[in-house]
């Protein structure tokens, strides 16, 4: 695939997410894909991030993407992007507090055959943490 198709690729299957559209899990995501997240002691396998993005979207059921900036060379797209959403749902024991987050990520997809095969994500989940009142802001402190 061109670095373009990997481009559109990387960024239909996050839109179709947001539409609340899993049954394109196949169509976008290798059975063996391997996900890298910040802070988590290992990589998830499909069936464990599938669960996260679930888990992630019950608790912001509005959450969408916005692109920032993509990038490809190879078989890797970069995406800059903003995670924007209401917090409605409990995340990971924090109650629904019905406030609006914008989280930053900076994340790269490898793209095979059509399908992505391997995932890193840093997302800024203390800025996260802030939004939702769990860590107190440094002016805040």
């Amino acid at each position: 695939m061109s670095t373009e198709e990997n481009k559109a690729l990387s960024r239909q299957w996050r839109e179709e997410f947001d539409k609340g559209n899993w049954a394109v899990l196949d169509e976008f995501i290798a059975p063996n894909v391997v996900m890298h997240f910040a802070g988590s002691p290992e990589p998830l396998n499909r069936e464990a991030m599938e669960q996260m993005l679930k888990m992630f979207y019950a608790a912001f059921p509005d959450l969408h993407h916005i692109f920032e900036d993509q990038i490809a060379e190879g078989d890797k797209v970069m995406l800059r992007l903003t995670f924007r959403g209401t917090h409605q749902g409990e995340f990971q024991g924090i109650p629904p507090t019905g406030k609006e987050i914008a989280i930053t990520a900076i994340v790269v997809d490898r793209i095979v055959d059509g399908k992505m095969v391997e995932h890193w994500s840093n997302m800024d989940n203390l800025s996260l943490m802030q939004q939702l009142g769990v860590i107190p802001t440094p002016e805040a402190a």
